[in-house]
């Protein structure tokens, strides 16, 4: 066997990422439900993603409570409640499969491959997993906001190694190049792969700190099989 794990990216990888516009669209919303500006509210909350990642920022409503007071304006907690609603909607509507991601990960199920995840996530995923259709299928899911820290930390690959009970060197890393993610795997001793769909070449994907890559790169979850030949 040429790799005993595979550990794949999220947002991007086994899902679509969100848009730039479809995101922008959901903070001005949840801007207009809290009666804060909203250049200055979409402004914060972009700039507030590692407090959010590194679970410093616990929950939706501690990030409003944080952008809130940075803008200087009271928010109702009622408003707050609602804004929290229509974040929690908009990523568990962002949770669905690409096309061969479940055939993908069932086959390397059943071939005895250690499955795993990681994460740069705020609260909402943690919360959701369990109803995704991924959650059976994953063996060790780390998500950023849980474990304290994010990638390219070091740690978090290694403890999702060991938790999985693996060897970098005998490990597949899977992701779209967002928290320079694939240099960070590969400073562990893994072999990163980058996948790039084409539907998301010309469009507006969300990606944080995305690294430029010169390395190995799939164009669809079904070539992850042959990556394992």
């Amino acid at each position: 066997m040429k790799y005993q794990a595979v550990i794949f990216d999220l947002f991007g990888t086994l899902i679509d990422n969100f848009s730039n516009q479809s995101n922008m669209k959901i903070l001005s919303e949840m801007a207009s439900v809290l009666s804060l500006p909203s250049s200055d509210f979409i402004k914060l909350w972009v700039e507030s993603f590692d407090l959010r990642a590194t679970g410093i920022l616990s929950t939706c409503e501690a990030n409003i409570e944080y952008v809130s007071k940075k803008i200087g304006l009271p928010v109702k907690s009622t408003a707050v409640k609602e804004a929290t609603r229509i974040r929690f909607e908009f990523t568990v509507r962002s949770i669905v499969p690409r096309p061969h991601g479940i055939e993908v990960l069932s086959h390397l199920k059943k071939e005895g491959y250690g499955i795993g995840l990681i994460s740069d996530c705020s609260h909402e995923l943690p919360i959701v997993w369990k109803d995704t259709p991924f959650a059976p299928l994953i063996d060790v899911p780390v998500f950023s906001c849980v474990v304290g820290m994010k990638k390219p930390d070091p740690r978090i690959y290694r403890m999702a190694l060991e938790r999985l009970g693996a060897e970098a060197r005998d490990c597949l890393y899977i992701g779209d190049g967002s928290s320079q993610e694939l240099s960070g795997a590969q400073k562990v001793g893994m072999y990163p792969v980058l996948i790039r769909v084409p539907h998301e070449m010309n469009a507006d994907a969300y990606r944080i700190d995305e690294e430029e890559w010169h390395g190995p790169t799939i164009s669809s979850l079904s070539e992850v099989l042959g990556l394992l030949e």
